[in-house]
């Protein structure tokens, strides 16, 4: 592992706001930070955090949780967390597969998904974050009209993670074909990570989705 990557790692188990997976007592942690009458967001695969940052410096009355395997990509969005002092967003270490395990039934408010990897192949659709095999653990955590977003530069994608949500009884509340070409965009799809801004220079178009439980 290069040597930037290993200070990286170090550092993020000094890091308060970031929990890893393997933590005897990550749930109740998760439980603690979230209190009893806060709303929680979590953004699955979040890689540096950007959204989530974005997200929480708007929304300071609600909590936020920046999922990811990768922990150098976690670093930087914990230590801009820091940066920011931050108080209502932590970043956990973990696999989504596994969510269950680590956040009560019904606990969640919404669900962001930025432009997931597609898993293009047929035989890696069950690894795609709106598999139907996923929308049923979201559905599981998802408290009563609870919210699934996804951002995606990918049609694909987009029109996979439709008629998933159709098998799984969600309700399509709102399908955008192309965010940047409508006059209104709400404030939290304004929001650009790195991977949007390579898109966008690319002249991709960016699809939106939001399904209801």
């Amino acid at each position: 592992m290069p040597r930037h990557k290993l200070k990286k790692f170090i550092e993020l188990k000094t890091f308060g706001n970031v929990l890893e997976v393997g933590d005897p007592d990550i749930k109740q942690r998760i439980k603690k930070f979230i209190g009893r009458k806060n709303k929680l967001i979590l953004e699955l695969g979040c890689g540096k955090g950007e959204y989530s940052v974005a997200l929480a410096e708007k929304n300071p009355d609600k909590k936020f949780a920046g999922l990811d395997i990768q922990g150098e990509r976690l670093w930087h969005g914990a230590k801009k967390t820091q940066e920011k002092n931050l108080t209502n967003i932590i970043f956990v270490r973990f696999q989504a597969e596994h969510l269950n395990k680590i956040f009560s039934k019904h606990s969640v408010d919404e669900i962001w998904l930025t432009f997931p990897d597609p898993y293009p192949r047929k035989k890696q659709a069950k690894k795609r974050l709106v598999s139907p095999q996923f929308l049923k653990v979201y559905k599981n955590l998802l408290k009563d009209n609870g919210l699934v977003h996804l951002k995606t530069d990918d049609k694909k994608l987009f029109n996979f993670a439709i008629a998933s949500s159709k098998i799984e009884g969600f309700k399509v509340n709102k399908k955008i074909i192309d965010i940047y070409k409508r006059k209104k965009i709400s404030s939290d799809l304004m929001i650009k990570t790195y991977f949007e801004e390579k898109h966008l220079k690319a002249k991709k178009k960016i699809y939106y989705l939001k399904i209801g439980k």
